[in-house]
């Protein structure tokens, strides 16, 4: 066993010397990151190599749909591998066909045509030019408290704090207040007066910035990164129609909650409502291998019939990418995936988390649907002051960073975003996993209490 050990040590020491050395790290100051050696991952689990077992609550980035190492996915990879590794985009193939038409039959309305992309950021930043293109308008609308991704249009559309470094003013954005009843920004009573409120206040925007010149209004169906926040029933069928008041698209950011993380296959079947253009990534393969997209409506795919779309990407719809999607997809409707989200929602996730805000009063609120959730920790109840101010670091962000520890010291690998634990486990967890994320959670969270105010 000893002999063991040392080589798991020396195989550990071996793998962070190379990353300290030669990985630059996104979103970090290089110097003062320590990232964890990760040894294997299985269905709802990672370790390390000192023999660690994480619960993973946070799908790595809230992309592991079906878990990881699904048999079925990577077998599919490897047959793929050995058949045809890639080929140039321009040529027809089978497997980047069949997931074009897996994708096309599950998303809203007649969104039947998929131009793939490597990720979420190059979907975005597609269909906001698709819908310049279309429409021959030059700026786009975007929420505050929103994440698009970190290219360079997407990284303007973004309404959150990564945008302050990288935001050069250019990008033809404006930027809106979307509804979010627990920190209204509307002063409302309640839901439905924040949704009447958001809906005048984006009407207004339109009005003043010009509606000639607005191209799209790119929305997250419920936004992820921001802290799960789920539009009050009425607001996306606000937004679609105002869109087709003043001849703006609708874009969809779909990234983060299509393919069963909602509870459905796409986070707009909840409300019916069909955009212009859907943006999609990460569940789309569980991220086994890059692959993202945009889901076309006919009338925008035919303004691009007789006149050449100016965009392209060397690796779009990879072979191996659409290989792993397909075997993704089917996995997903064979095993009841979505349906599987949408219970563990309503009778474990929903009904435990709200149990854990009765007994812990740095709990704010809990919001979410089918496997993405979010608890908001707060200082004061009364007064809702987040437990850590708004773009916390250093001695500001104690609190969460001892909540966190505490939640890895149980085995339990979250998703820390501000003020906020996300809780966005693999759509097919157990029951008896959900149960015991719950319990780390709950005594974790005696250590978020002890920092209230």
């Amino acid at each position: 066993m000893n002999a063991e050990a040392d080589a798991l040590s020396a195989a550990r020491d071996a793998v962070k010397d190379a990353d300290r050395k030669h990985v630059f790290h996104s979103w970090s100051a290089q110097e003062l990151i320590d990232p964890l050696a990760v040894a294997g991952a299985e269905g709802s689990y990672f370790w390390d190599y000192d023999g660690n077992r994480y619960l993973d609550f946070s799908s790595a980035l809230v992309y592991t749909n079906i878990g990881y190492q699904h048999p079925k996915v990577t077998a599919a990879i490897q047959e793929q591998a050995a058949r045809l590794c890639t080929v140039a985009p321009g040529f027809a193939v089978d497997v980047r066909s069949e997931a074009a038409r897996l994708i096309a039959e599950r998303t809203p309305g007649e969104l039947d045509r998929i131009f793939f992309t490597n990720g979420g950021a190059e979907a975005v930043e597609n269909a906001v030019r698709m819908a310049r293109l279309h429409t021959g308008r030059p700026k786009v609308m975007s929420a505050y408290r929103s994440y698009h991704g970190a290219t360079s249009t997407a990284i303007n559309l973004t309404g959150d704090a990564r945008r302050f470094g990288n935001d050069t003013a250019t990008a033809g954005v404006v930027h809106f207040w979307g509804p979010f009843a627990y920190r209204s920004p509307f002063y409302a009573a309640d839901e439905a007066e924040e949704c009447e409120r958001a809906l005048r206040h984006l009407e207004d925007t339109i009005v003043f910035e010009g509606p000639q010149s607005i191209a799209a209004i790119v929305l997250e169906t419920v936004g992820g990164a921001p802290g799960v926040l789920v539009h009050p029933d009425g607001y996306l069928a606000g937004v679609r129609a105002l869109c087709d008041r003043y001849g703006i698209l609708l874009v969809l950011d779909e990234v983060m909650v299509g393919f069963g993380r909602t509870g459905t296959w796409f986070a707009a079947d909840h409300w019916g409502v069909v955009p212009d253009l859907l943006c999609f990534a990460k569940g789309v393969n569980s991220g086994y291998v890059p692959l993202g997209g945009v889901a076309l409506s006919p009338a925008v795919a035919a303004t691009f019939a007789t006149r050449p779309y100016p965009g392209g990407l060397t690796y779009s719809g990879h072979v191996l990418a659409c290989a792993a999607a397909v075997a993704t997809i089917n996995v997903m409707a064979e095993e009841g995936i979505v349906e599987q989200s949408a219970r563990t929602g309503a009778e474990l996730l929903g009904p435990g988390l709200r149990a854990l805000a009765e007994r812990h009063p740095s709990v704010g609120e809990v919001r979410g649907l089918g496997t993405f959730w979010a608890l908001e920790l707060v200082r004061n109840r009364a007064t809702r002051e987040p437990l850590v101010p708004y773009n916390a670091a250093g001695a500001d962000n104690a609190p969460m960073a001892a909540f966190g520890a505490a939640c890895k010291k149980g085995g339990l690998w979250p998703l820390i975003a501000g003020n906020r634990i996300h809780v966005a486990p693999a759509c097919n967890i157990s029951a008896e996993d959900v149960a015991k994320g719950l319990e780390i959670l709950d005594e974790a969270l005696s250590v978020a209490d002890a920092h209230m105010a």
